[in-house]
């Protein structure tokens, strides 16, 4: 199948490409820095790869490039967690994926021939934070801002479905990898000054990404799969006995906690996606029978840290 992706040089994205390049199938990937994306996807190692400028909030000749796909995975989005929530910078984070998402769906809609199956990104901050409640697909949204985020962004990707296209929504949790949210806490534990972020008694949902990578693919070529699904293993954890088995893992310690203050004073209101959490179980992928490679925590950060 050939198959368009955006986000593509991102964490998840790379992945995903590797993947889909092994299995045999034609990859376009739609970014912003063409640059990048031969640099990391080189011709040579990817003949199956395109290449394609994208410009994510506007129109343009990269959405006619859609036709004749297949499937398109829409993983675009500007980073959460990485810098303070400045009123410009939570403009882009909700347009990034908005309006992002928005002229994905315009794309699918005008493309002949048009692709069969949109799998769009969302989060698991829609259903807002709790230390309480158990979330799972059916439960209602929250009122913050990341659920009014992850609410706008669904809201547009559902618009696919008027053009007669499979949706599949995969609600992210935190993606453990060489990479990502695990990357940044790896290297405290490597100087023997790690430890848990904030209380340690917030949820942390999280997946292994080659069981993201697997629920996208099965998302993009099992026909029966539609609507939303949270990527999440089916075991979370709180923050305390994240840091204690990634410790074990590591044969670090795991006893410096890094206070709420000090990562409020770098990210500010961004600090929420840490400092607070909420439990997530994965029940439509369960009840599909979507079988999870690392179902658990450690087995999980032992293929990662090994």
């Amino acid at each position: 199948m050939k198959v368009a992706i955006t986000g593509a040089t991102g964490f998840v994205g790379t992945r995903l490409v590797q993947r889909l390049h092994q299995e045999g199938h034609q990859i376009l990937v739609l970014t912003r820095n063409t640059t990048s994306g031969r640099r990391i996807f080189p011709s040579e190692a990817f003949p199956s790869v395109e290449i394609v400028a994208y410009a994510p909030t506007n129109s343009g000749a990269w959405q006619d490039a859609i036709a004749g796909c297949d499937g398109v995975v829409n993983l675009a989005g500007e980073p959460i967690a990485e810098t303070r929530w400045t009123p410009e910078h939570k403009r882009e984070i909700l347009n990034s994926r908005q309006i992002g998402t928005q002229k994905i769906v315009e794309a699918i809609a005008k493309a002949n021939p048009r692709p069969s199956v949109l799998v769009n990104a969302s989060a698991i901050g829609y259903y807002g934070t709790s230390e309480t409640t158990t979330f799972d697909e059916s439960s209602p949204t929250g009122r913050d801002f990341l659920a009014q985020v992850c609410q706008a962004w669904e809201a547009e990707a559902q618009k696919v479905k008027d053009a007669g296209v499979r949706l599949v929504i995969l609600r992210f949790g935190i993606v453990l990898g060489l990479g990502g949210a695990l990357g940044k806490m790896i290297t405290p534990f490597k100087l023997f000054a790690g430890g848990p972020i904030g209380s340690g008694r917030q949820w942390f949902s999280w997946i292994h990404i080659d069981d993201l990578v697997n629920l996208i693919v099965q998302a993009l070529t099992q026909p029966q799969l539609e609507g939303v699904y949270n990527a999440t293993a089916p075991n979370p954890v709180r923050m305390n006995d994240l840091s204690q088995t990634l410790g074990q893992v590591m044969n670090r310690p795991s006893w410096l906690p890094v206070p709420a203050f000090a990562l409020e004073a770098l990210l500010g209101d961004g600090a929420i996606v840490v400092l607070e959490g909420q439990q997530v179980l994965p029940k439509r992928a369960l009840d599909a029978g979507i079988k999870y490679k690392y179902a658990s925590l450690q087995p999980a950060l032992q293929d990662i840290v090994r």
